[in-house]
């Protein structure tokens, strides 16, 4: 294994490595649950992804809106709050939809998908 290595279990709703014990062995490590530290799940961006395609009235979910999602995710914690067990904010942060949301329109107007957009440009 790498030096510091980073552990993503996704599976859920049992990690395809107990956290546990994996732990003393990895320097960072995620999975797809709310019981451990950084959790990596579609909680976190799913509300804010329909919110912000359906307040433009977005046509689709394309991938400059995914990706728009994911760095507006990495925008709530700040670099200086980092550690290994603080790297994904945590899902019922009220910042987190409300970047989301807004990133989302974002991507939205610029990739030409909003049916709304001249109505979202003008707010």
């Amino acid at each position: 294994m790498a030096a510091d290595p980073i552990v993503f279990a996704m599976a859920n709703p049992t990690p395809e490595i107990d956290p546990e014990i994996a732990g003393p062995y990895v320097k960072v490590m995620a999975t797809g649950r709310s019981d451990f530290p950084n959790q990596i799940n579609n909680v976190l961006c799913f509300p804010g992804i329909f919110r912000g395609a359906l307040d433009c009235g977005a046509t689709e979910i394309n991938e400059d809106m995914k990706l728009a999602a994911a760095e507006a995710i990495s925008s709530v914690i700040d670099v200086s709050d980092l550690h290994e067990t603080y790297i994904m904010p945590n899902a019922f942060d009220p910042r987190v939809v409300e970047r989301i949301r807004e990133a989302v329109i974002r991507a939205v107007l610029k990739s030409g998908v909003a049916r709304i957009g001249a109505l979202m440009e003008n707010n």
